[in-house]
């Protein structure tokens, strides 16, 4: 990666200007140096790093490391005369962070062409359908995606922990993209990251907001869910063009304030015919959905190979970008008839198929209430398996949330670890399962619970297993542990389950 490098004294004018400096800098000769490296990782530093001290992990003794392997400033909320080093005092760290990332990896969102996708469900599903129809358009050159499932930007590839990371890697995929000469880069952005500013700075060639329900409401989130709403609200001020579902609950505050901040506004809706993308005559060929579409270029016949009726909403969000983006229609149909999103919606069913599993992101209220409906809309009177947990220190109210819904439409609830990380999984489970109104398990090792849920099974049965997908880690404490995957589990039972129906 080539990049154009900074004095030490820039960076300090640059927060000056912005009003973050918390009091004056006072780098002494340092000033002039150049700044080889920012980063808030003391393992990462090298000389000429200019470290940025933050997180509710932080320790002083990160700084003092960070020192002894050549970072010769430091910024921060706290000075810590201790370590020697120049520091660079601010007023918000997440703010400041955001500007200098930024500023060191010389604003790559600009030159490049940057889709954000917002909402309560579907941010990872509609951006694996824009991913696949952009990499059919630019074959061979694919779209680098940066979501809650995985990460590519042409020169990284892994799977993610978080839906929308931190600033300084968020701009360092930006960058690295640009290296590689990627054009495009579609991403999921939470409302964590717009909340608390990680995406500052990014410009966003378009933007889709896909709905909004109620999610991501604790102490250490957004306190209610008006702060979870107005979070979201706010990618709209920094993008060039953007896209808004009108089906959704409060599409007309949403619609109102996408006018308000952007010059261009594109809808999509399956109700409202007046929609600059409208979706009809929605039907099922085999396995197969099919739909219309009336839109200026886009308009015509469309099939989605991947299951779950709700899917038609994503996919209406992704040829509403597509359109704003000029792409033309051949590509957007192709790129939908064969896109996949990895651990959404996978459908495995044992031989002989009694048991059909499905593997899903679905983790919230909103999520799993449409995973639940399609679920008995698509097998209707078969009996439904739940097998869930929820994670550790965020979102509490999923844990009611969850047990409600599951339990209202399950026969069996299985409830098992979901990245606790340092909350206890046991006592996670026992609280969903106050809430639980059918039978309920807990089993808290994961693999056991979809285990026991398969090998229950002995009438036509859906298993719902949900919240991990294709990842293949979980967090516990601090750190995360590699673990197969709910894929596969789900895989590797169903053949114990039809060996077993074999004998």
């Amino acid at each position: 990666m080539d990049l154009t490098l900074y004095p030490l004294s820039e960076y300090c004018d640059l927060l000056d200007k912005l009003g973050l400096l918390a009091a004056p800098p006072r780098p002494g000769p340092d000033g002039g140096r150049t700044v080889e490296l920012v980063s808030c990782n003391s393992k990462e530093v090298v000389p000429g790093t200019l470290f940025v001290c933050k997180g509710a992990h932080f320790k002083p003794d990160f700084l003092a490391e960070a020192a002894s392997r050549g970072g010769f400033a430091y910024v921060s909320e706290t000075p810590y005369p201790q370590v020697g080093l120049p520091c660079v005092l601010v007023r918000d760290m997440r703010q400041t962070m955001a500007h200098l990332a930024v500023k060191y990896y010389n604003d790559p969102s600009r030159r490049l062409k940057v889709i954000g996708i917002t909402g309560t469900k579907g941010k990872s599903t509609t951006a694996y359908y824009l991913k696949d129809i952009l990499d059919g358009w630019l074959a061979p050159k694919r779209c680098g995606v940066i979501s809650s499932i995985g990460t590519y930007d042409g020169v990284e590839e892994f799977e993610s922990h978080l839906t929308t990371p931190e600033p300084l890697e968020l701009q360092r995929h930006f960058a690295n993209a640009l290296s590689a000469g990627l054009e495009y880069v579609v991403m999921e952005v939470s409302s964590q990251a717009l909340k608390y500013h990680r995406t500052l700075g990014t410009r966003f060639a378009a933007a889709a907001f896909l709905n909004i329900g109620t999610d991501h409401i604790s102490p250490i989130e957004h306190p209610d869910f008006e702060d979870y709403f107005h979070s979201k609200l706010k990618l709209f001020a920094q993008a060039d063009q953007c896209c808004v579902n009108l089906d959704c609950d409060h599409a007309g505050e949403i619609l109102e304030a996408a006018r308000a901040a952007c010059p261009t506004v594109f809808t999509f809706s399956r109700r409202d015919p007046a929609a600059s993308v409208y979706a009809h005559d929605v039907g099922r060929t085999g396995d197969d959905l099919l739909f219309q579409v009336e839109a200026a270029r886009l308009g015509g016949s469309y099939r989605l190979t991947m299951p779950g009726l709700f899917n038609v909403d994503n996919a209406l969000a992704a040829i509403a970008l597509c359109q704003g983006l000029g792409l033309p229609p051949e590509p957007v149909r192709e790129g939908l008839a064969r896109a996949r999103a990895p651990g959404r919606m996978e459908v495995y069913s044992s031989e002989n198929g009694e048991v059909v599993a499905i593997v899903d992101y679905a983790h919230n209220r909103m999520s799993f209430e449409t995973l639940f409906r399609s679920a008995r809309e698509e097998y209707p009177g078969r009996r439904i398996v739940a097998v869930f947990g929820c994670p550790g220190k965020k979102a509490f109210d999923r844990r009611r949330d969850l047990g409600e819904v599951a339990g209202e439409h399950s026969d069996l609830v299985v409830l098992t670890e979901e990245d606790s990380g340092e909350e206890d999984t046991l006592s996670i489970c026992k609280e969903i399962a106050e809430h639980v109104a059918c039978q309920c398990r807990v089993e808290l090792n994961r693999g056991e619970a979809i285990r026991q849920a398969v090998l229950s099974c002995d009438r036509p049965s859906v298993l719902l297993v949900t919240g991990k997908g294709a990842e293949t880690r979980q967090k516990r404490g601090l750190e995360y542990v590699d673990t197969p995957s709910d894929v596969d589990y789900v895989r590797a039972f169903l053949r114990e389950y039809d060996a077993r129906r074999g004998r």
